[in-house]
């Protein structure tokens, strides 16, 4: 990180606060920061980054919409679901309109804003955006692409939330057979469903027998 700062402040210093490669260094430290939990660094950084890309770039650059969303996702992690889910209602607006419903962007955009509904208890409207990012994603990408299966993941939650547990597990289930078949037992992704899906079968066990079961992979 220290590394990335010195960068950042050599770009500012040569070329100045605004120029793309300055943003760029801003952009990556911003996430490091993110990552850190450092969110008023990461968030004060990734305001600077948006402010001069829509003034130099305009609101529809992909560079633009790319930074709106960026700064969505810091939102998220901090639980500001109603800041992140202004952001990202109007990248997916325009991303429709400039890149089509097709593209993998505008996809994760209907994605991500679907989790942001589901946080908000907007169920309907998440399953809805979801099922439609899935399908699509399937069709476009491919069933074992990243993308799908964080769209999987992320559809399995929504009907665990609507209390439709064997629809979760079920869905789950094939998220970890893919997972394992493609990033292998070891991956952070691949462990976190497996969890998951250990978690809601047990809650299953317990809400049929009224006592805590142990389900077994």
């Amino acid at each position: 990180m220290e590394l990335l700062a010195d960068v950042m402040e050599t770009r500012i210093r040569v070329l100045g606060q605004e120029h793309p490669d300055t943003l760029i260094s801003m952009s990556s430290l911003a996430t490091i920061y993110q990552n850190q939990g450092q969110w008023r660094r990461a968030e004060n950084l990734k305001l600077k980054v948006l402010e001069v890309r829509r003034r130099d770039l305009g609101q529809e650059h992909p560079y633009t919409l790319m930074s709106q969303s960026n700064l969505a996702v810091t939102y998220q992690q901090q639980g500001r679901w109603r800041e992140a889910e202004e952001l990202q209602v109007e990248v997916l607006k325009i991303e429709k309109r400039v890149l089509g419903r097709l593209h993998p962007e505008t996809l994760r955009g209907m994605s991500n804003l679907a989790w942001t509904y589901m946080k908000l208890g907007g169920l309907k409207e998440a399953e809805e955006l979801q099922v439609r990012a899935l399908r699509t994603r399937k069709k476009v990408l491919g069933q074992e692409h990243p993308d799908t299966l964080e769209s999987m993941s992320s559809m399995a939650w929504i009907y665990q939330s609507k209390g439709f547990i064997d629809d979760a597990i079920s869905l789950i289930e094939q998220l970890v057979e893919l997972r394992l078949k493609t990033l292998g037992a070891d991956h952070p992704c691949t462990k976190d469903s497996i969890e998951d899906m250990m978690a809601w079968r047990e809650s299953r066990v317990e809400a049929s027998t009224g006592h805590p079961g142990k389900a077994s992979f």
